[in-house]
């Protein structure tokens, strides 16, 4: 699915710009088109951005390093997952390799550190990054998500956890990052508005070197919802299972807790744990049933969240640069086309709401065994999910952005 004329028109009105037509003729005479990706490729996020380049790079293979008849330079930079060097190698790719635009970073607090260059310099930007107030309330006109927010896979689960699974009390771990915080409360709005209580909330350090401290501080509950971010789902549930508490306590996790990037290294001890995400690698969207298995065939396991962002992403960009002709040059043109797009992907369709930010599906996974490999299976789907959940825009910003202190823990236990 492409982008229409009167998606293109609106959008690059929306950005207060006139609409521009590009000569539809040969753009290989300007050089080639250049794509910068920041990822993290050291520490605890490194999984996850690995599998970033390996996607996006698979992405552009499949098209012969071609997008609407112009070569595509790709240049990547390892953020080790430090604010400080994001915008360091952000500002290195704008202005020493000139690139045209940027996909990622990895996360939030990455995103956040260089929101005010983007603004700037006027740089496309597609995130995989989840910093909510970046498509809320201070939106960034140079930003689109394809991925969704923090909170916007953990609302439909919150309210599922209440009404469907008919847990009580739950407790959530996820790391002390604005990622972590964001989804934690985002989980704890829609639980507790259905009837449930959080009643201990746990925010270890990203880089915390050993989780027990933390399990051995759990209170009794239904259950715990795991909020982590690359290899620390994985080992915060090994210590879990040490610690015997898997038949005492069922778990729950948000978008990457149990990442197919991790996945793979896990046991029995992950089969039948509950998470939310807008990817799995067992969907049947059409683009899916080819990427999936050639991932899987080239690096021998499951493409999951990190995987599937880049992906999505490349094929909401090349959507854009058709709308254009190829011209990469002209940033508000490009920029309006992102926001314009509406296509399908791995994911299943992609259309952005007016702050930039994805409306699309949601999916509910159960992990299970299938051919001898641990996969997350769908099981329920929620359509067109907004970053607002069912609250809706207006009264949604009218509230602080979500963190430690909102919504407020009421029902913490001492």
């Amino acid at each position: 699915m492409g982008i229409s004329r009167r998606g293109f028109v609106t959008g690059v009105a929306g950005l207060g710009l006139s609409p521009v037509i590009v000569p539809r003729r040969a753009r290989a005479d300007q050089g080639p088109i250049r794509i910068g990706l920041l990822t993290v490729k050291t520490g605890p996020l490194a999984s996850g951005g690995i599998d970033m380049e390996r996607a996006l790079v698979m992405f552009l293979k499949d098209r012969d390093n071609m997008l609407s008849g112009r070569k595509v330079e790709l240049m990547t930079a390892d953020t080790a997952g430090v604010p400080a060097t994001a915008r360091t190698k952000a500002q290195e790719m704008v202005e020493k390799n000139n690139v045209h635009c940027l996909i990622g970073p990895l996360a939030a607090f990455e995103a956040l550190a260089i929101d005010d260059y983007l603004r700037q310099t006027q740089t496309p930007t597609l995130s995989v990054a989840a910093a909510e107030d970046m498509t809320q309330r201070h939106p960034n006109p140079w930003f689109v998500r394809a991925t969704s927010t923090s909170s916007q896979c953990a609302h439909p689960l919150g309210e599922y956890a209440a009404k469907e699974l008919k847990y009580k009390k739950i407790i959530t771990i996820a790391d002390d990052i604005a990622y972590g915080q964001e989804m934690v409360a985002g989980f704890q709005r829609t639980f507790e508005d259905n009837g449930g209580e959080v009643i201990q909330r746990l925010f270890p350090p990203l880089t915390v070197p050993d989780y027990g401290s933390y399990v051995g501080q759990l209170k009794k509950a239904d259950a715990i919802f795991l909020g982590f971010a690359g290899s620390n789902g994985f080992r915060f549930l090994r210590q879990f299972v040490e610690f015997g508490l898997k038949d005492k306590m069922q778990v729950i996790g948000g978008m990457t807790a149990l990442d197919e990037a991790v996945l793979r290294n896990m046991g029995d001890e992950a089969l039948g744990i509950v998470t939310t995400c807008w990817y799995s690698a067992e969907l049947d969207a059409k683009p899916n049933q080819v990427f999936a298995p050639a991932f899987r065939k080239e690096f021998s396991y499951d493409p999951g969240f990190y995987a599937a962002s880049t992906y999505v992403n490349g094929a909401v960009l090349e959507a854009a640069i058709k709308a254009v002709n190829g011209n990469v040059e002209d940033k508000p043109a490009l920029m309006a086309a992102l926001r314009a797009t509406n296509v399908d992907t791995v994911r299943g369709p992609v259309k952005f709401d007016d702050l930039g930010n994805v409306v699309g599906n949601v999916y509910l996974r159960k992990v299970t065994r299938k051919d001898g490999r641990l996969v997350n299976s769908v099981f329920k789907t929620y359509p067109d999910v907004s970053q607002f959940w069912t609250y809706g825009k207006e009264a949604f910003l009218a509230n602080p952005v979500y963190s430690r202190d909102f919504p407020p823990a009421k029902h913490l236990e001492p």
